[in-house]
């Protein structure tokens, strides 16, 4: 382990330490939060019995179909409207203060053309995730090396094959920061919207928890959806580090 990673472990270690310490002695009472090990302990007891694991599976499906609409799409969009210059220069200021806008109001919307259910909640998702992998893509395309484009010139490489072998390979450090925003604003998409769209998911389940005050349950879903969130974070952080080490070389 690095020992940038020792210093994450001790900070965090010593957070959760600091929260078990004031729950357990009543400086947040346990009607308001549960210490972690009870948190760990709820999470154990829901994963063992069963009884959420439709409501984990509805999250991640409609979670991983977001991501993947929203790479897909903003790919498509970012590499159209980097041809287009005249477009981006309308476009771009757009892009810049697209996040200003409150997503989620927008939901009544998606409710009449899709009806209560995932294709509202993964539309919402792809909505707020999409803008970020435009962006990333524009950056990429825009920082390729002339030289290469030169070099595709001198190897008389034809469109797909000058993509494919040139362009994409020089882009991808940049297009993979787009497909970690996408991926971290589909969770925040997904989650969020189950909230007040749908009847299963991990959302819907904490909040039905908590409309019953079962604050046991409600955080042992917290606590999941936290260390789900940071398992592919890691996972999507070690490839980047991979794709920045050889963008320096």
């Amino acid at each position: 382990m690095t020992r940038e990673g020792r210093i994450r472990l001790l900070v965090v270690a010593a957070a959760v330490g600091a929260l078990e310490l004031a729950c357990r002695i009543d400086w947040i009472p346990a009607s308001v939060m549960i210490p972690p090990s009870a948190m760990a302990t709820s999470l154990w007891d829901i994963l063992v019995s069963g009884t959420h694991w439709k409501d984990i599976l509805v999250s991640l499906r409609s979670v991983a179909t977001a991501a993947v609409l929203a790479v897909v799409l903003g790919f498509l969009v970012g590499a159209v409207i980097h041809a287009l210059p005249l477009v981006r220069s309308a476009v771009e200021p757009l892009l810049a203060s697209y996040y200003a806008v409150p997503t989620f109001m927008f939901y009544p919307v998606f409710i009449i053309l899709f009806g209560v259910g995932p294709s509202a909640i993964i539309a919402i998702a792809v909505l707020l995730a999409v803008v970020a992998m435009i962006s990333a893509t524009l950056t990429g395309l825009d920082r390729i090396p002339r030289v290469l484009g030169k070099t595709a010139l001198i190897m008389r490489l034809g469109p797909i094959e000058r993509a494919f072998k040139i362009s994409l390979p020089a882009a991808m450090p940049y297009l993979f920061t787009g497909v970690k925003l996408a991926v971290a604003y589909a969770f925040i998409g997904v989650i969020a919207s189950e909230f007040i769209l749908s009847g299963a998911g991990m959302g819907y389940a904490i909040a039905y928890a908590y409309n019953n005050f079962n604050n046991r349950e409600m955080y042992g879903l917290m606590l999941l959806i936290v260390l789900l969130v940071t398992v592919v974070n890691t996972a999507l952080d070690a490839v980047d580090r991979r794709l920045q080490a050889r963008l320096r070389r």
